[in-house]
């Protein structure tokens, strides 16, 4: 292993058989790995016999760790950083840390493995040639909305991480800002025991979700259809500008004015703040 590197070591987001020879190798063999939750990666390592010391690496220390990490680095050290579970640094703490070992020059390597972003868009049946991650949207109403509105027009497919508490709000928030035609994928406990993948319409999917509590449980990757050309684009445009306007008009004179602007049919508009 040569020395001074810091690995970027992807770890399983469910199933512990999807952890690599190589990430096993690359973790029994660092002076030290960085974790984002001591207890839950020491679980991890246990499971595979691995005793390298571990170290707390999160949102809260990474700006006041990273000096002194770095400082092992070029040392001679090498060092491992993961998650609580899949790629480092995606929706996760890490990229402080990556970028100052870098400024260094000390070499960054990853070690690539599981990623729920990933997993999900192989399955969900969409087109994933062109794709946007957002991460968690906000957890405010209002801002979540709004964000949402801002992303209404989007062509490339999109995805989200969600929660259980609020899985249901948000399905609620993406019918009304994208239409509850939509076509979407909603991927729930990835490589667990229990692990769904639930598509069609963002309706129907919104529908499926509040009629059975299991489906609310479990941690989630929301995947949504980005608009098609013309018509689909036309309309999503549509919705993003009513729900500006909405802000400061009544209904109809917003959705009248959105329809001049965009060329979006006014009825389709109409009720878009009530998730029609």
């Amino acid at each position: 292993m040569p020395a001074a590197t810091l690995y970027v070591v992807a770890t399983p987001i469910g199933n512990l058989g999807d952890l690599s020879p190589r990430a096993q190798q690359v973790l029994r063999e660092v002076a030290a790995i960085c974790a984002e939750d001591t207890r839950r990666s020491g679980q991890l390592l246990a499971h595979f016999g691995i005793g390298t010391p571990l170290l707390a690496l999160h949102e809260h220390n990474e700006q006041q760790m990273a000096e002194r990490l770095v400082a092992r680095l070029l040392g001679g050290e090498s060092l491992a950083l993961v998650s609580d579970a899949g790629t480092p640094l995606v929706s996760d703490p890490g990229y402080r840390l990556v970028r100052a070992a870098r400024e260094a020059g000390i070499k960054v390597s990853p070690v690539p493995g599981p990623s729920a972003l990933i997993a999900a868009l192989s399955v969900a049946g969409l087109p994933s040639d062109r794709f946007c991650f957002e991460g968690f949207l906000p957890a405010r109403p209002s801002a979540r909305r709004e964000r949402l509105a801002a992303l209404a027009g989007e062509p490339r497919t999109l995805v989200f991480y969600e929660s259980s508490h609020r899985i249901g709000e948000s399905l609620d928030d993406l019918v009304a800002a994208f239409g509850g035609e939509r076509p979407a994928a909603l991927a729930r406990e990835l490589t667990k025991l229990f692990e769904t993948v639930l598509d069609g319409s963002l309706a129907s999917i919104r529908e499926r979700v509040a009629a059975d509590p299991d489906q609310r449980k479990g941690e989630f990757v929301l995947v949504v259809q980005g608009v098609g050309e013309d018509a689909d684009a036309r309309l999503a445009e549509g919705r993003r500008v009513h729900a500006i306007l909405a802000r400061q008009l009544p209904p109809s004179a917003a959705a009248r004015l959105a329809a001049e602007i965009t060329g979006a049919p006014r009825k389709a508009l109409y009720g878009a703040g009530a998730g029609d």
